[in-house]
């Protein structure tokens, strides 16, 4: 079922107030942004924010299902997605509260991913600079020796 045009802007009402606010069609569904984090979606107009072990017992207490992006799979669950529960989103106040929760945790998750690639490119960097620097030591250096090969001997 796809997700309706109306629930789309309800839960964004219901979440007014967070910061720069958008949506943005994926898969099928529609991805949450706050601020350029991705922090939750909906899909098939059920709501479903950002869990980690600082909020996810928020969720598994309140009977909430986690994501399950292929819905003939049942074996096959997002653990960084859990559906919100009905009551929370009616309230927009206590929906607020659940969402900043996700976005604090959708900001770590990109501090990590930008500190990872940060050292990733720093590695290949160095990797290239001892590269090159090899190269000029050879290109640099002294003549090399001849020695005589097997074969001339």
């Amino acid at each position: 079922m796809p997700v309706s045009p109306n629930f789309i802007a309800y839960v964004l009402e219901q979440l007014a107030g967070l910061g720069a606010l958008r949506s943005r069609r994926m898969f099928g569904g529609i991805g949450l942004y706050c601020d350029d984090l991705f922090f939750g979606l909906i899909d098939d107009d059920i709501l479903y924010f950002k869990v980690d072990d600082s909020n996810r017992e928020m969720y598994v207490s309140r009977g909430c299902q986690q994501f399950r992006p292929f819905p003939d799979d049942p074996n096959t669950v997002s653990m960084s997605y859990y559906r919100v529960p009905e009551d929370v989103i009616e309230d927009s106040d206590e929906a607020r509260a659940w969402a900043r929760k996700s976005i604090v945790i959708a900001s770590a998750v990109a501090v990590a991913k930008s500190v990872k690639k940060t050292k990733k490119n720093k590695t290949a960097n160095l990797k290239a600079k001892t590269s090159r620097r090899s190269s000029v030591t050879v290109k640099k250096g002294a003549k090399k020796k001849r020695t005589a090969s097997p074969r001339s001997r």
